[in-house]
């Protein structure tokens, strides 16, 4: 998803090929939403605003075809096999409704996502070489930073809701990695010219189920298999199993599909109000409506901030109290017994 800053730039007529642009009068007034709603979502090039870095490759699977790697988008045109849809998706040349079996390509969202990976994967090794040389010298800078954070998740979000505090420790690690991978893909989409990999379903989707993997991996090695099966029942006596397993399995899932749902639709939204708001600009073309516009769209961006913040910090507290949860009492009874 580009950030509405880096998508002024579609408003105003320009075309993502370089040396190429068109004036804000070429786009009919009745087009300029559908132009700048179509910048959302991932995309098979790499631009920052309006200019074109590189296209990005297409990798296909398919039961019939097998795998094809293309260099870009046009290159799997060329070769016959596929073709793009009138919604821009990808399908077999000779059966237009058929999708490859697996489309592995590489897109703008995806880049962000490795881009947000290597900046914490530096981070984070910087911080922890600097503890490791100067170990009892107050930490500055991004070791300073990390530390806050780290602080922070522990005292705020892992331990009070975990109730074995040795389990609490041992899983602080994914619980920071959670939180500042998500704000980090947040706060991109707010750079001008950056994109929001967590306004994608798949990115989000990929991190719940991790999340639901945590929650019952852990219930299970901590309480054991036995006890786990034991709380499909809720509580009821077995005879009410055909009842209660379904429901408690149901809830199994819908908990992770939530954490999906709310971090998509959270990320999704603010940006398509701050593209009304540019939209509304290009439709007026009044200067009246343009002053009364642009402070609603600073408003806009400054809640966004604090949502890339809250979003991150919702999505890791409620995977830290589902995993609470899915231990129930038979972790404090075994701390209280070691």
């Amino acid at each position: 998803m580009k950030n509405d800053n880096s998508i002024v730039g579609v408003a105003e007529g320009t075309h993502h090929t370089p040396g190429h642009s068109e004036h804000t009068g070429d786009i009919p007034p009745q087009q300029v939403f559908p132009t700048l709603l179509s910048t959302l979502g991932e995309h098979r090039e790499l631009t920052f605003f309006h200019y074109h870095i590189v296209d990005l490759p297409v990798i296909l699977y398919d039961k019939e075809y097998g795998l094809d790697i293309y260099p870009n988008i046009h290159k799997m045109q060329e070769a016959g096999k596929y073709t793009l849809s009138t919604t821009h998706q990808i399908v077999k040349s000779k059966n237009l409704g058929e999708k490859p079996t697996f489309d592995l390509s590489v897109t703008s969202l995806v880049c962000f996502q490795w881009l947000a990976m290597i900046i914490l994967l530096v981070a984070f090794f910087v911080a922890g070489k600097r503890a490791r040389k100067k170990p009892v010298s107050a930490p500055k800078g991004i070791q300073n930073l990390l530390e806050t954070i780290f602080v922070f998740i522990r005292d705020d979000v892992v331990v009070p809701n975990i109730p074995n505090r040795k389990l609490a420790y041992k899983l602080l690690p994914y619980f920071v990695s959670l939180f500042v991978f998500i704000l980090l893909m947040n706060l991109f989409g707010l750079i001008p010219g950056g994109h929001t990999a967590t306004g994608a379903l798949g990115t989000t989707a990929g991190l719940a189920l991790t999340a639901l993997f945590v929650i019952n991996g852990t219930a299970i090695k901590q309480i054991g298999l036995k006890n786990w099966l034991k709380h499909l029942l809720g509580g009821a006596p077995w005879y009410l199993f055909f009842i209660m397993i379904p429901i408690e399995i149901i809830s199994m899932f819908t908990k992770p599909f939530a954490l999906t749902v709310r971090l998509f639709a959270n990320m999704t939204a603010g940006h398509v109000v701050l593209l009304s708001l540019v939209g509304l600009i290009f439709y007026m073309k009044t200067l009246v409506f343009a002053v009364v516009a642009v402070p609603f769209s600073i408003f806009m961006y400054a809640l966004e901030l604090l949502v890339a913040f809250l979003q991150a910090f919702i999505f890791t507290i409620l995977t830290a109290v589902f995993t609470g949860l899915a231990i129930g009492e038979h972790s404090e009874h075994s701390d209280g017994h070691h």
